[in-house]
């Protein structure tokens, strides 16, 4: 857990100095890997000509939400994130230093919330993005892991999800490594042990009570 020694900083435009106040942060670690190929459209047919030629896609995201308390606020609830992109036909460890994660905004359906993973990249001159969703649903039956553990990607030419798919597929965290992803939450900018774990303990009841609000109206 990161602890802040001062809650301020200050920057100085000529003679004049602004001071901001820092909030206290959450920030977290996760990988999701699965079959993909390129020239499909279809994150579930992607997925299966993937598997069928062994061609994964991964990515490694570092998730940084600045304001945890702004961030659970706010009913889009979007942060920055970076990471890395590991893709055969295009490279391994490929820097992705742009991003944004979305965690339960609200779907098209009033009864879904969804979780996006994007990432923006360049490979031999040509920027892509990764355009990941998982589907939170009140299907019948109880299956909250399977949709916080599947996301449904596809890879855009550009800089943004708005540029021509050149590529599908579904990529997954394993249930066992969502224990492994418990380590990496961290909070940041705060002043003590007690003020992280609150900060900690406050997320962790927002991220179990969205998952819960939408399986409990099964």
């Amino acid at each position: 857990m990161a602890e802040a020694a001062g809650r301020e900083s200050s920057v100085k435009t000529g003679d004049l100095i602004m001071t901001t106040e820092i909030k206290p942060g959450v920030s977290f670690n996760e990988t999701m890997k699965g079959g993909f190929a390129l020239g499909e459209t279809d994150p579930k047919k992607g997925e299966e000509k993937g598997d069928a030629a062994g061609t994964k896609l991964a990515i490694h995201c570092d998730i940084d939400i600045a304001d945890s308390y702004a961030f659970i606020a706010d009913p889009q609830h979007y942060a920055a994130m970076h990471g890395h992109v590991d893709f055969p036909p295009l490279g391994m460890n490929i820097p992705a230093p742009t991003g944004l994660f979305n965690l339960f905004s609200p779907g098209d359906n009033p009864r879904h919330k969804q979780m996006i993973y994007e990432l923006g990249f360049e490979h031999d001159g040509q920027e892509y993005y990764v355009a990941g969703k998982k589907e939170v649903r009140d299907d019948p039956g109880f299956d909250m892991w399977d949709d916080i553990t599947t996301c449904f990607a596809r890879l855009h030419e550009g800089t943004d999800k708005s540029g021509p798919v050149v590529g599908a597929g579904v990529i997954y965290i394993k249930k066992e490594q969502l224990l492994n992803l418990i380590p990496t939450i961290r909070a940041t900018n705060t002043n003590s042990k007690q003020e992280s774990l609150k900060v900690l303990a406050d997320f962790g009841k927002f991220f179990m009570g969205s998952i819960w609000e939408t399986h409990s109206k099964i």
